[in-house]
């Protein structure tokens, strides 16, 4: 068996075997299998696909090529949320430890931002002090104690799929439903919990752009998560515009704080409430309505905020230090007339230009610039009436750039719903 008849096999546009993938990852982390040539396997991938026997032989091999997460020694059921990334999206700051407030163990690792999104490390690391990496000790001890904890992901998790996704950055073949579905239930899997939950962002400014393709996704990671006897669930959630008001991280954290005082946006609570409500009903046994009324109950009561603190303190996080740019630029509207789209692919590029996001991962994030909507989809605006503010420090913003994110009509279009359904 040679890398270069795998290549061949696939491109011919047959199905590889199981000792066929574990032989391509086990040579690709030895490197034995040049670059190239998984690159060139990679592509074959991209325009044959991979039937359902393939892509759960891959998710094994890369599950398998490091660390397994051993969490037995936590109490409770085990839960983990994923998201596959949006503009704005703070739901896992907010869910983590509203799960916890009902006795769940959410013992959440996270990644960094990629590209236009934004990701949970990142923005936990806006605050100052908090310390996203723990020993496993550390990690083990505070979820059990708090029922929380969210780090950034060891570095010794799914080490093959760190070293596939580098390559298919750089090779045009991200786009993959086999090589996605494989990437994010690996990881997941690797976490060693009792329940996975994800959030299939859907629209311009998700991975996914359109329906047919997000629900296509996620029911190959269903399918990979029952056959491990995981029990996985998909709330596939709409991306067309920002998730909430705000997008960079300080400010993304502000607004997270609102909404567990009971001020936040209604799209973020309702994504929020709708996997919050999903999970505990089925980590729980109860009724789902039942399970909505009390995760509201625990927002309005302050319960969750007071989790979301004690999370940050045991890590070291400062919330009173948090700190956001003071130079505030204001985004008016050319012309009155009701807001139809708000383009969130464009906001996350130009908060990744000012300093909120990185091109490489050598970059380092201004943790204190970002955006913040001050209208939304729908919304009725006069001539001159501020669309958004803009928090910048040593990057200046270019209004052309900012006009062809809002879409502006005469009449009010028809919206799209939040919430497009469940697969599981």
């Amino acid at each position: 068996m040679t890398i270069l008849d795998i290549i061949e096999k696939k491109k011919k546009k047959l199905s590889l075997t199981e000792d066929e993938i574990k032989f391509w990852i086990k040579g690709m982390l030895a490197g034995e299998i040049k670059d190239y040539q998984v690159s060139a396997l990679l592509m074959a991938i991209v325009l044959n696909g991979m039937d359902d026997d393939e892509i759960f032989y891959l998710t094994d091999a890369m599950l398998n090529s490091g660390e397994v997460v051993d969490l037995s020694s936590i109490s409770g059921i085990k839960v983990d949320k994923h998201s596959t990334g949006g503009v704005g999206d703070k739901v896992t700051l907010i869910l983590a430890p509203l799960l916890a407030t009902f006795g769940l163990k959410v013992p959440k690792m996270s990644g960094r931002g990629l590209g236009h999104t934004g990701g949970t490390a990142d923005k936990l690391e806006s605050i100052p002090g908090y310390r996203i990496e723990l020993s496993r000790d550390e990690f083990i001890k505070q979820v059990n104690d708090i029922g929380v904890a969210v780090i950034s992901q060891s570095g010794n998790l799914v080490p093959a799929d760190k070293k596939l996704y580098a390559l298919r950055d750089v090779t045009g073949t991200v786009d993959s439903l086999p090589l996605i579905a494989s990437s994010i239930m690996s990881k997941k899997l690797a976490s060693g919990v009792d329940y996975i939950f994800i959030d299939v962002k859907v629209g311009n400014g998700a991975l996914m752009k359109n329906l047919e393709d997000a629900k296509k996704l996620a029911n190959m990671m269903v399918k990979i998560g029952n056959r491990y006897g995981k029990k996985t669930f998909c709330v596939l959630t709409d991306m067309n515009e920002p998730l909430g008001y705000a997008i960079g991280n300080a400010l993304e954290v502000v607004e997270v704080l609102d909404t567990l005082k009971g001020m936040g946006p209604s799209d973020l609570l309702e994504v929020v409430v709708s996997i919050a409500s999903l999970a505990v009903s089925t980590a729980l046994n109860i009724n789902e309505e039942e399970a909505k009324v009390q995760c509201l109950k625990k927002i309005n009561s302050g319960e969750a905020l007071t989790k979301f603190i004690s999370m940050c303190e045991h890590q070291s996080g400062d919330i009173k230090s948090l700190e956001i740019s003071k130079r505030i630029v204001s985004f008016r509207s050319p012309k009155a007339g009701y807001i139809n789209g708000i383009n969130a692919l464009k906001l996350g590029e130009i908060a990744r230009a000012m300093g909120a996001g990185r091109y490489t991962t050598e970059d380092k994030i201004n943790y204190k610039v970002g955006i913040v909507l001050t209208r939304k989809k729908g919304d009725y605006v006069e001539a001159n009436e501020e669309l958004a503010k803009f928090y910048v420090e040593d990057k200046d913003i270019k209004l052309n750039e900012i006009w062809s994110c809002f879409e502006i009509g005469d009449e009010s279009i028809l919206d799209e719903p939040l919430i497009y359904g469940v697969i599981k």
